[in-house]
């Protein structure tokens, strides 16, 4: 049998540029398939967005060779600060205490996939199809067929595997049918940046409010990245609304612990909802990262859940390719997704319950939760148990 490639990766983004990396090592011959100019990429607000790094995802992404080149771009959290709005529950968490560095970094979405392009670029066995839209898929029982268009031009290529790492629109899963199940939270995301009066001291702050959380994230230059949820009508409203009552309502709920709060980017909206994919394997082909999962930011464990995948993929990848073996056999496959299940159930289990958890107005929730944090605050042991699993320590994977 004669195929165009070993593995063939829809995706350039965060996803499937850390896969192409990880793979790019080996002997395997690998295309990238994007469907947006890098210079589309790099003007798109959706590089704008703040990413929260989970000390275990530094070390993947040191492994990848990419971390080093970023780390003058990024914040380190040196204290997170969980409070639960109007209620006495607060808990705090130390670097210094747990022995680390930093507990995580922000940075931004751009600043990471600018860097995975350049690397991207330079490596000899990646063959890279940009822009090249992607409009069928097939799959056999010896190999996966891709049908792209360039342009005017169309054109087939074929893989013993195909990966899906195109995000949450992914064309991939919608060619093959790939139900979702879908939980609507009520709930939408608004997300800016802000300067603040008081130095930040490289604490990230999570205050949890009736209506949804409110997070601000340490970023460069004495800002902070807000994400702060608000129900479905409550943030149309505040998006409707002038900036000066925007920044009102948002000083009201997270108070003046950082002094005085100014607008310095754009307000933008998201709706939220916890969204997995119904299958990850349809012959030949899998889906990773926001291909199969989407998370409620709470805890900021989306970025962090989609590059385990990642990294997953290509270890056993290179196990089956270096043992001989076919990399898109059926039984490997199912493997990989039964492995994934375990970390996706738990993490996404752990966020959805935070969010019905803290995101109600019942009394007795709120006292609750309320004595768990103060408890929490008081015992050290439990603390360094809570920062390990924030920093991705503790995760089975």
């Amino acid at each position: 049998m004669q195929v165009d490639y070993d593995v063939i990766i829809i995706g350039a983004g965060l996803a499937g540029g850390c896969l192409a990396l990880a793979l790019a090592a080996t002997d395997l011959r690998i295309a990238v398939v994007e469907a947006n100019a890098r210079e589309q990429r790099y003007a798109s607000p959706a590089g704008d967005r703040a990413l929260a790094l989970a000390g275990g995802t530094i070390t993947l992404l040191d492994n990848l060779g990419i971390w080093e080149a970023i780390k003058p771009q990024a914040t380190p959290i040196a204290h997170i600060h969980v409070s639960d709005q109007g209620h006495f529950g607060k808990t705090r968490l130390s670097a210094e205490r747990e022995g680390v560095p930093a507990l995580g970094y922000v940075i931004t979405a751009r600043s990471i996939e600018d860097h995975i392009a350049n690397l991207l670029a330079q490596s000899p066995n990646i063959t890279q199809f940009c822009p090249a839209r992607i409009i069928g898929i097939s799959s056999s029982t010896q190999e996966a067929s891709v049908s792209l268009k360039q342009a005017d031009q169309a054109s087939v290529i074929n893989a013993r595997l195909v990966v899906g790492a195109d995000g949450g629109q992914s064309s991939v899963r919608k060619l093959l049918e790939i139900g979702q199940n879908i939980t609507d939270y009520g709930q939408t995301a608004l997300v800016t940046t802000v300067k603040t009066t008081k130095a930040h001291a490289n604490t990230a702050y999570e205050r949890f409010t009736a209506a949804g959380p409110l997070a601000l994230l340490p970023t460069t230059n004495g800002q902070s990245s807000v994400v702060w949820t608000r129900s479905t009508e409550q943030a149309a409203a505040l998006m409707a609304g002038s900036e000066a009552d925007f920044m009102a309502q948002l000083q009201s709920c997270f108070g003046y612990r950082l002094g005085e709060l100014t607008l310095t980017a754009p307000r933008r909206a998201f709706p939220l909802s916890l969204i997995r994919a119904k299958h990850m394997q349809v012959g030949r082909v899998i889906i990773i990262g926001n291909a199969v999962h989407q998370l409620h930011p709470v805890a900021g464990q989306g970025f962090n859940l989609g590059l385990r995948d990642v990294i997953v993929l290509a270890e056993q990848l290179i196990q089956q390719h270096t043992a001989g073996l076919d990399i898109g056999e059926n039984g490997f496959l199912h493997a990989y997704v039964q492995k994934r299940l375990k970390d996706h159930n738990r993490v996404i289990g752990f966020t959805d319950g935070l969010i019905k958890l803290f995101s109600n107005q019942s009394n007795i929730l709120a006292i609750a939760r309320n004595t768990g944090l103060t408890f929490l605050d008081h015992l050290p042991g439990a603390k360094s148990y809570l920062a390990r699993r924030a920093m991705g320590l503790s995760v089975d994977y």
